[in-house]
């Protein structure tokens, strides 16, 4: 497993006090009027060290299989003025994924003015996955000798990245794209597994059991979409299309 790279968050960082930041609610006066450098003396290598290892724990980082996790930030607005602190506290908001451009909560819990803010970051979860190997223009079929394996940034923002080359040759790519460019799934045009009018078979899933039959389909089945089926006694059900003449609805 690769060792994740120090990551140099708040050291430079609070010192400069160059982070584009959202603050919530209005700033008192006080924290209007003190130096922003009263803020930087509370940062020491303790918090960075939090910080760190906020962003590993978020993504299960040093697990079997985990990525190589790389966390940057962004810069502070040089206008803004924190209340001095004696003790600075960072959590990971309600919801939020430590996973591409995220935020990381800041809170001043010992302090004459207690304040909060959100400090943007990007977590880069390194993996592998698919580079395009050429130009590639769009609609064009994609072919072994277009795609090569490396390193990608699975958290890259977009789409998800696709990982097996069974599930990339032969399909149309949806747009133009660039030597070194990871291929994500929204670079592939959906498969249309068969068309209106096609007799398709349907799976019925259920907890523990499963049922096929055959139907008609009612409108073209293109992967991932819902498709109309009519079944041989008359009675019209929706699912998904998932492959050749292949439909699956749940029950």
């Amino acid at each position: 497993m690769p060792t994740v790279p120090a990551l140099t968050l708040f050291g430079p960082l609070m010192r400069a006090l160059a982070v584009a930041v959202l603050v919530l609610g209005p700033w008192p006066a006080a924290a209007q009027e003190t130096n922003s450098t009263d803020t930087a003396s509370a940062i020491d290598a303790g918090l960075e060290q939090q910080i760190r290892q906020l962003a590993l724990e978020g993504n299960h980082a040093g697990s079997a299989g985990a990525p190589r996790l790389e966390v940057s930030v962004g810069q502070l607005d040089p206008r803004l003025r924190l209340a001095p602190c004696a003790r600075v506290e960072p959590y990971l908001p309600e919801g939020m994924r430590l996973w591409g451009k995220a935020r990381i909560g800041l809170r001043c819990t010992q302090g004459p003015t207690r304040w909060n803010v959100y400090l943007p970051i990007t977590v880069k979860a390194f993996g592998p996955g698919l580079v395009v190997s050429g130009n590639v223009a769009g609609g064009s079929v994609l072919s072994e000798s277009d795609l090569t394996p490396g390193e990608v940034d699975l958290a890259e923002a977009g789409s998800t990245a696709v990982t097996d080359m069974r599930l990339a040759v032969g399909r149309a790519a949806s747009q133009t794209l660039k030597p070194g460019q990871s291929l994500r799934q929204s670079h592939l045009r959906p498969r249309q597994w068969f068309a209106a009018g096609e007799t398709v078979t349907v799976l019925a899933l259920g907890p523990g059991f499963s049922v096929s039959g055959e139907g008609q389909a009612l409108n073209n089945g293109v992967e991932g979409q819902p498709v109309r089926v009519r079944t041989e006694s008359g009675r019209v059900l929706t699912g998904l299309a998932v492959g050749e003449r292949r439909v699956e609805l749940a029950l």
